[in-house]
């Protein structure tokens, strides 16, 4: 069956059109929302205007958002159901629009500018049967046709209802489907909301972890610079204790030498003497200063290999095995002061005390 399909208000009847209203109605100003419409944490809404007002009611000391100077978050009561709302800087700006709700305000706007029943006066009249309105409808095949097709037409064997009938059921259904549809929207809005929170938290957690791991590592490297620092000095001190030896050596044979060339050159000069008397005169001191110098004890001489420093070479391939093998460890808590970072093993703790590189004995 064909017949012109006519206007079909979206909302329904006075009735629906009412309850509707009640939903749109601000518990502030007690008027329909004005837009822009802000959601709330609590997932219940204000118009942004309305919003503002009561936040600047409980921080009067909030800057406004045209102010000069920046101004920090503060907090307000949600007046639905007393849920505490935390703002950042941006105050009620920084709250999500609820563009739903602002295009369903829209459309109530634009169905209540219109008579409800403007259209009742027009009736659609069936084209097989051009003299007769359409006034029943057809359930079996789901679609409006006139009294004739019942009767004598393509619907006599259908089961039908009277149009009114069909017509306010369907408009509850559709009022209906759009308060679910509605619903869902909030709950949907209120996943939305937590999942945000969740990567905020993500974010924070991730943060967190960096910073403890870069403590952990500037630690390992504190205790290395500090065992370096500890091992050079060592070094140092050895070094120290074996020149003065040698250096003190050095003089001590320097001096003997320096005597003996000194009694060698007098012994010569005396030699030269031709006056036999006079010669002999000095003879017998030379001789025996002579006989005393080549049986002078000198200290003994460093002995083979005390020059060697190689007591003090590390090996430091096992400790950079070892600390490869950190990794995080699964289920350890920020405020644990090593578990953030553990070596591998139960004995990654005590295998790195025992990897202290040693001094020799009396250098410490």
């Amino acid at each position: 069956m064909n017949f012109t399909v006519g206007f079909k208000p979206l909302l329904g009847d006075a009735h629906n059109m009412d309850n509707l209203e009640k939903q749109l109605i601000c518990p502030i100003c007690l008027e329909m929302f004005s837009k822009p419409v802000v959601i709330l944490p609590c997932q219940h809404n204000l118009c942004r205007k309305c919003a503002n007002d009561v936040f600047q009611a409980s921080n009067p000391l909030w800057q406004s958002r045209g102010s000069t100077t920046v101004s920090s978050g503060g907090r307000f009561r949600c007046p639905s159901c007393r849920h505490e709302v935390v703002l950042d800087r941006h105050g009620v700006y920084g709250l999500q629009r609820n563009l739903l709700v602002e295009n369903i305000i829209d459309i109530y706007k634009q169905e209540s500018s219109r008579p409800l029943h403007a259209k009742a006066e027009q009736h659609l009249m069936c084209e097989e049967h051009e003299d007769e309105k359409i006034n029943i409808y057809c359930l079996s095949c789901e679609v409006p046709t006139c009294s004739l097709c019942k009767v004598f037409g393509a619907h006599k064997d259908c089961e039908v209802a009277p149009l009114p009938t069909i017509y306010k059921r369907q408009k509850s259904e559709l009022s209906d489907g759009i308060a679910m549809l509605v619903a869902g929207n909030d709950r949907v809005q209120a996943v939305i909301t937590q999942m945000e929170e969740v990567c905020q938290t993500i974010e924070d957690n991730s943060r967190r972890q960096k910073q403890l791991l870069n403590q952990r590592f500037e630690t390992l490297c504190a205790v290395l610079e500090e065992r370096k620092g500890e091992l050079l000095q060592a070094l140092a001190r050895e070094q120290e204790e074996k020149l003065q030896r040698v250096r003190g050596l050095i003089r001590q044979y320097g001096d003997h030498l320096e005597g003996s060339s000194k009694l060698v050159e007098s012994a010569i000069q005396s030699m030269e003497e031709p006056q036999m008397a006079l010669y002999l005169q000095q003879a017998k001191e030379l001789i025996n200063k002579v006989g005393a110098m080549s049986k002078v004890e000198l200290a003994g001489r460093p002995e083979p290999g005390y020059e060697s420093m190689e007591q003090f070479s590390v090996s430091v391939e096992h400790v950079a095995e070892m600390l490869r093998t950190i990794d995080f460890q699964p289920g350890a808590t920020g405020d644990e002061e090593d578990d953030d970072v553990a070596l591998d093993g139960e004995e990654g703790n005590a295998g790195l005390e025992e990897e202290r590189l040693d001094v020799p004995e009396g250098l410490h």
